[in-house]
């Protein structure tokens, strides 16, 4: 006995060990990942070493697993997500099942690799009936189906041109007009907007001069800007009213609800390499 542990001799090469708590990589995976144990925390548990974790846990091979349900067509939600600067995950989903119908590593994320991921489902015998999204600049111009605009979106970025809790009073109504955007209609909504627009028509275009070059430019940039963004994206806000036969959901809710409990799941997980990123989502999305 060792330390209250009992030691063993191979009687073949003469070579000595202690017997203690044997772990399979299958066990320490699922405790890594759905038991959201850290390194320290399995080494502590199972008396080994934060390195033979490690080695067990890169060692895990994922299965191949077979969906046995796939949907043949439907409506795709469709984004992605960042990991840091250079490292993001782009997801297809089908917006009726959740089923998810493509994954992509990225560094960043483009009209093309959008067309891409789309080309590839459809090859798998999917029918794309309409997509959601988030309104990347050029992705509506290249989609040949109809396209929702997420309202979480797009509401997200007028918050980011007026702030949460503006200041201005026309800031302050665009707000106010904006929050109405999942229960209004197209027409009653385009109507508020241009009214605003009138009401606000001589603030908006103040000029500002710099003093050293002599060149104005507008005041209230920012704020032109998030009246600009709701016009360009105008018709696609409502598409899921225009196309009611397709349940188009209005928002892409429910695919970031999955990236939100992703990232929480890895908050656990803080400076894992690339690779070992990848696998850990690679189980996510698998389960």
């Amino acid at each position: 006995m060792q330390k209250g542990k009992q030691r063993y001799k191979c009687v073949s090469c003469g070579c000595q060990f202690t017997g203690g708590n044997r772990v399979t990589s299958d066990q320490l995976w699922q405790e890594y990942v759905y038991g959201k144990q850290t390194y320290i925390q399995l080494s502590i548990r199972y008396s080994l070493s934060i390195k033979t974790i490690q080695r067990k846990l890169d060692g895990y091979k994922l299965p191949v697993t077979f969906n046995n349900f796939h949907p043949k067509e439907g409506v795709v939600l469709m984004d992605s997500t960042y990991f840091g600067r250079q490292f993001g995950v782009m997801v297809f989903m089908d917006a009726r099942t959740g089923v998810i119908l493509y994954k992509r590593y990225i560094k960043h994320e483009t009209v093309a690799l959008y067309k891409e991921g789309l080309s590839q489902i459809q090859q798998q015998g999917y029918k794309v009936l309409a997509l959601v999204c988030d309104g990347k600049r050029g992705i509506f111009q290249a989609m040949e189906m109809p396209v929702q605009m997420c309202h979480f979106h797009q509401v997200a970025i007028i918050t980011r041109y007026i702030t949460r809790r503006p200041k201005m009073p026309a800031a302050i109504e665009l707000k106010s007009i904006v929050s109405q955007l999942p229960k209004s209609d197209k027409q009653g909504f385009l109507i508020s907007i241009k009214s605003w627009n009138s009401k606000w028509e001589s603030f908006l275009s103040e000029r500002t001069t710099n003093p050293l070059t002599g060149r104005t430019t507008f005041t209230h940039k920012r704020l032109r800007s998030a009246y600009r963004s709701i016009m360009a994206n105008m018709s696609y806000l409502f598409v899921y009213k225009d196309f009611k036969e397709l349940n188009i959901p209005n928002t892409n809710n429910c695919l970031e609800g999955i990236f939100t409990s992703l990232k929480n799941s890895l908050r656990n997980h803080n400076g894992l390499s690339i690779n070992r990123r990848r696998k850990f989502i690679d189980e996510f999305f698998k389960a």
